[in-house]
């Protein structure tokens, strides 16, 4: 088993086992939710539940084996995927179960449009008219396997995991609620190749995870815990 393989079986494990929950966004607002930017980043920290949610691009090669380790321990998750992955040959099929196996299917935008710079999230770098364009276009095609049934709020995860109040704003006019990973578990640390300086081994990664649980004040209540669904490690 890879390493990939290897942190999905085991986080999953946790996710049915330690916290015995079936695992998508909660769909009702809640006062007792926390928020950074406008965006929600932690769910009701008094319940043992949490969200777990894959983001993905044009580097989704662990689909099949995340959409199957999901299914065999009885756990359902969260997908955000952008117009690349989307576009890639072969991932209509991943996009088609996630769908039908009862996991929400959401936007990450079309472009992967980088909103904001890393030094200076307050500033935007994209004009209003170029993030709903972009967004619109990721809903259309999503909505194409039977995602975000119309009248609905819908769920997104920001590009790059990176936004600021203007940008939650945009997207509330579109009917979209922006969501962000919880800071804490370093889960979303899974993107990082083997060399770069963010690298962190999946066994380290869960360990983590495992850590946060142990000692945080909430544990992993409430949190949105962010993977991907693949990258070039």
């Amino acid at each position: 088993m890879t390493n990939r393989a290897w942190l999905i079986a085991g986080l999953c494990v946790c996710v049915a086992g330690l916290l015995g929950c079936h695992t998508t966004p909660q769909h009702e607002i809640g006062s007792t939710w926390s928020y950074y930017q406008g965006g929600v980043i932690r769910g009701d920290v008094r319940k043992k539940k949490l969200a777990l949610i894959f983001t993905g691009g044009e580097h989704g090669g662990g689909s099949k084996h995340i959409l199957d380790t999901l299914d065999k321990k009885n756990v359902k998750a969260s997908f955000f995927v952008t117009g690349g992955y989307v576009a890639v040959p072969g991932y209509d099929v991943w996009l088609k179960r996630m769908v039908k196996e009862g996991h929400y299917l959401g936007p990450h935008s079309h472009a992967h449009l980088l909103y904001a710079p890393w030094d200076n999230r307050n500033v935007s770098l994209v004009t209003e008219a170029q993030f709903k364009d972009d967004l619109k276009n990721n809903i259309d095609e999503l909505r194409a396997f039977g995602a975000m049934p119309k009248g609905k709020t819908i769920y997104f995860i920001p590009p790059y995991e990176w936004y600021n109040a203007q940008h939650t704003a945009w997207a509330e006019d579109m009917g979209c609620l922006l969501f962000n990973f919880t800071p804490g578990s370093g889960s979303h640390r899974d993107w990082a190749p083997r060399g770069h300086k963010a690298f962190k081994p999946s066994r380290q990664i869960l360990a983590d995870i495992l850590k946060c649980e142990a000692t945080a004040p909430h544990g992993l209540n409430g949190h949105l815990l962010l993977l991907h669904l693949g990258s070039s490690r």
